[in-house]
C-alpha cells in the first residue's frame, strides 16, 4: 500500500481532512509545518509520497529536509487555507485535485 503523508501548514483543518478522506485508499498520515509538534524526519522516511496544499510547503520540505524531500515524490494540490476541518467544499476540492495524480 502506497504511504501518503499530506502536509498543511498547522495539521489541522486540510491535510487531516485528507489523511481521513483517502485512509481507505492509501496509508495516510498528516502533518502541519508549523504546528505545535511539527513535521517530523520520520514521517517524511515513511512517506511514499509526499502531498503539500501550496507551492511554498514544498520549498520548506526541501529547506529543512534536503536529502528526504529530494527522494520523494511531492505533489503540491493548490488547496487554499480558507477552510474548515471536514468541510464539504474541502472534501470535494481534496477528491477534484487527487484524481489529478492517483
Amino acid at each position: 500500500m502506497v504511504h501518503i503523508l499530506f502536509i498543511c501548514n498547522q495539521g489541522r483543518h486540510r491535510s487531516k481532512t485528507a489523511a481521513e478522506l483517502f485512509q481507505k485508499e492509501f496509508s495516510t498520515q498528516y502533518a502541519g509545518l508549523y504546528a505545535e509538534k511539527p513535521l517530523s524526519e520520520n514521517q517524511m522516511a515513511w512517506a511514499d509520497v509526499v502531498v503539500v496544499m501550496e507551492d511554498f510547503q514544498r520549498q520548506e520540505l526541501v529547506k529543512r529536509f534536503p536529502k528526504l524531500a529530494l527522494q520523494k515524490r511531492v505533489i503540491t494540490l493548490d488547496v487554499p487555507d480558507v477552510y474548515q476541518y471536514g468541510q464539504s467544499e474541502l472534501k470535494d476540492k481534496l477528491k477534484e485535485q487527487m484524481d489529478q495524480f492517483f
